[in-house]
């Protein structure tokens, strides 16, 4: 396919595939101005995502990507809130919410890197992917050298939290025997992925409302490929 026609390609998705790009007045919009808009959408909508998460309460205060326990230490959580140990069950809750909100911040980079780069055969894909295109997208790229990241100071900030040194130890053996799942044997693991989660979601949503209000953003390209 030539470039004219991918571009005439990549344009039609958007005006017409139905996904949500209000592109209705851009019949004439070229292969390089629908891949800008698609890219800065995306790197403004990382942006705010990361700037949101990556603060206080940016988790813990956020109903959507607010990390709850561990699957395998809920059942544990319910004794020791009867045996008056409530205060330890909060401690580690707020112990992992904390860590994803100081881990978020290391995204940004790798984030914006991934949106550059981006060809457009990328930008075909988020638009052809429905929901969950920009998720995958970042997810794909990003998630393993993010995870890379986030662990240790994920790691470094739920160590200090009693509760999770013995949960990993028993959640350990208990996953050996399949009574854990593998996937949350490990508080820091656990912590790492549920933050990329909340991250990848919340890129999703930040990229929807600049689509919904371009003109807000004050930027050219984005009035003119999605206003």
């Amino acid at each position: 396919m030539q470039r004219r026609d991918c571009g005439r390609w990549l344009g039609g998705w958007m005006l017409g595939a139905g996904l949500g790009w209000p592109l209705a007045r851009a019949a004439g919009l070229s292969e390089a101005d629908a891949s800008l808009g698609v890219k800065t959408a995306l790197e403004r909508g990382a942006s705010s995502a990361v700037a949101l998460l990556g603060r206080p309460d940016g988790f813990l205060g956020n109903p959507q990507v607010r990390i709850p326990l561990p699957s395998g230490l809920k059942e544990a959580a319910q004794l020791l809130k009867f045996t008056g140990q409530q205060k330890r069950v909060d401690e580690l809750v707020t112990a992992m919410n904390r860590a994803a909100e100081a881990a978020v911040p290391e995204a940004k980079t790798l984030l914006v890197q991934a949106v550059k780069t981006m060809s457009v055969e990328d930008a075909v894909g988020i638009v052809k992917g429905g929901d969950t295109s920009v998720t995958d997208f970042f997810a794909r790229r990003t998630r393993a050298p993010l995870t890379d990241r986030f662990l240790p100071i994920v790691t470094q900030a739920t160590e200090k939290v009693d509760l999770a040194a013995k949960y990993n130890a028993v959640a350990g053996k208990a996953s050996g025997l399949g009574l854990v799942a593998q996937e949350d044997a490990n508080v820091q693991q656990y912590v790492t992925r549920k933050a990329l989660d909340g991250l990848y979601l919340m890129i999703g949503q930040e990229e929807k409302k600049i689509r919904r209000d371009p003109v807000g953003t004050g930027s050219a390209i984005l009035k003119k490929v999605f206003g």
